[in-house]
């Protein structure tokens, strides 16, 4: 693979500092390794990766500034999951003081990686997937956030569909190749639709994970007969959200979303935790780290509140009129 392929930024800002940073005058090193999001967009202006920008914020929060005590190395696999060894030599071959990774594939990566450069993480079950053994006392180099650590989560998910589209037979999964077949997730929404009297469709989802390969599953699944959609929680899937509400909207798939911000943007309605808190929690766990903290002492954190959000709007767009008691029941209805 040549260097071309795995883009590497490095950004330097210098701004008025902080109280808190001027304790210290070490300039401390942080590489952030994205999947899929572009070099040029990992900042704290993002609008495509919020986890990262509230990352971003945060650190800001707690007194680290580019340029000044802080230096971010900036990493992006391109949503091909076949260089991310190469990344991560990279990364740790430049030995910065903290490594923040972004989902499980890219992770397990890192983790095989290095063994003495701390890392913090944003995964899916960490410990079905194999990054960690305990979500209280990680051990080793790793530590971080888990937004559902509680896969039951996609069950409810699959209920919640159930009750706005009673009579669908067929329902869709909007997720990757990895998800339907390795984590805890594909095989639990399959049990859920089946115990809910329906049949899981894809296809799955192949990288890169692009408008084009959207559009190729999405059509794949409305002529397989979907007549309802479950979204995955994809790095990728959540900055294409625009995209995949469209194409939803334009294909009359009613859908459930994993996070809010979908719906912000017109999807019928999401279950699941605020997308910026896991950003948060991340940034908190590197500044413990940089002030001497070791990783595997640092539990994993995990969101504990879930929010149901409801888009009268596209629901009307559809054609569906929203059961009384999802209305009733919802944290949030936009109009």
């Amino acid at each position: 693979m040549q260097r071309r392929d795995v883009v590497i930024g490095l950004f330097l800002v210098v701004t008025m500092g902080r109280a808190q940073a001027q304790r210290t005058t070490k300039a401390y090193r942080v590489a952030i390794a994205d999947p899929a999001t572009p070099v040029a967009e990992i900042n704290e202006k993002t609008e495509s990766n919020l986890v990262i920008r509230a990352l971003f914020e945060e650190l800001s929060r707690l007194g680290y500034v580019e340029g000044r005590n802080l230096t971010i190395e900036r990493y992006s696999g391109e949503g091909r999951a076949e260089y991310y060894p190469e990344l991560a030599r990279d990364v740790v071959g430049r030995n910065p003081d903290v490594i923040f990774a972004f989902g499980n594939q890219l992770s397990l990566v890192f983790k095989a990686a290095t063994t003495a450069i701390p890392i913090v993480t944003i995964v899916v079950d960490p410990i079905a997937t194999g990054i960690v053994t305990s979500l209280a006392r990680p051990d080793g180099n790793i530590t971080g956030v888990s937004p559902y650590y509680d896969i039951s989560i996609w069950s409810k998910r699959v209920e919640l569909l159930r009750e706005v589209v009673p009579k669908a037979s067929k329902v869709a999964l909007l997720a990757s190749h990895y998800a339907w077949e390795k984590l805890p997730m594909g095989a639990v929404v399959r049990e859920a639709t089946r115990t809910n009297g329906m049949s899981l469709i894809g296809p799955p989802l192949d990288a890169p994970y692009n408008e084009a390969e959207y559009r190729r599953c999405i059509a794949l699944m409305v002529q397989d007969g979907a007549e309802a959609l479950i979204v995955g929680d994809l790095p990728e899937t959540i900055r294409n959200r625009r995209l995949v509400v469209r194409l939803a909207e334009e294909n009359r798939l009613p859908a459930i979303y994993p996070f809010r911000e979908f719906v912000a943007v017109g999807g019928l309605m999401a279950y699941g935790p605020d997308v910026t808190d896991p950003g948060r929690h991340a940034a908190n766990q590197i500044d413990l780290i940089l002030r001497g903290a070791k990783p595997g002492d640092i539990p994993f954190y995990q969101p504990t509140t879930i929010k149901l959000t409801i888009n009268l709007k596209s629901a009307k767009t559809l054609g569906i009129e929203m059961p009384t008691s999802l209305l009733v029941g919802a944290d949030e209805v936009i109009e």
